[in-house]
């Protein structure tokens, strides 16, 4: 099984120590600062969110990096600060430990990740065309009882571009995949 095939949620948390192998920058604007590790994927990963963004910007849709890669260690932090709310995943329980998820938006959203991005030109574009390039929207609306988590249209997951096409022409997520 590819490794970006791994599930990551509340039932199936990675390692303290996990670190993805050769984490790398991809070519994309980020609204995060220089030498920040959530500016920071997979190297599959990397390399299709370049595609993703060079044919996003090609038709006219600007789409910024907001969080890629995200430690242990700094997920417990968000966590904590968020007083262990429902909706930030516990330490462990984060797909951005992966470096296979990338969290997306736009200026007009204000580089802000919300609900509203789904209903912009960036991120219906984003939910039309992340599958061609091997990602999907791992949470999408009303599967919040199978992802355990809320509706996050600018969350998108790196599973490869067959499995990426399956998942969104049946509507499955990859819990009900796999």
């Amino acid at each position: 099984m590819p490794p970006y095939m791994i599930l990551v949620n509340r039932d199936h948390p990675l390692n303290p120590y996990y670190i993805p192998p050769d984490l790398t920058e991809p070519n994309i604007p980020f609204y995060a600062p220089g030498n920040d590790p959530r500016r920071l994927l997979h190297p599959a990963a990397a390399s299709a969110a370049e595609q993703l963004f060079e044919s996003a910007h090609q038709n006219k849709i600007y789409l910024w990096g907001i969080s890629g890669y995200r430690s242990y260690e700094r997920q417990k932090e968000l966590y904590q600060a968020a007083s262990g709310r429902s909706t930030v995943a516990p330490p462990g329980c984060s797909e951005h430990q992966t470096g296979f998820a990338l969290d997306v938006s736009c200026a007009s959203q204000g580089y802000e990740l919300e609900e509203s991005f789904a209903f912009c030109p960036e991120g219906k574009w984003l939910a039309s065309h992340a599958s061609l390039f091997g990602f999907i929207i791992r949470y999408p609306k009303n599967k919040e009882s199978i992802t355990g988590f809320p509706w996050e249209p600018w969350h998108i997951r790196y599973i490869g571009p067959e499995i990426a096409s399956c998942i969104n022409l049946t509507g499955l997520t990859l819990e009900e995949l796999l």
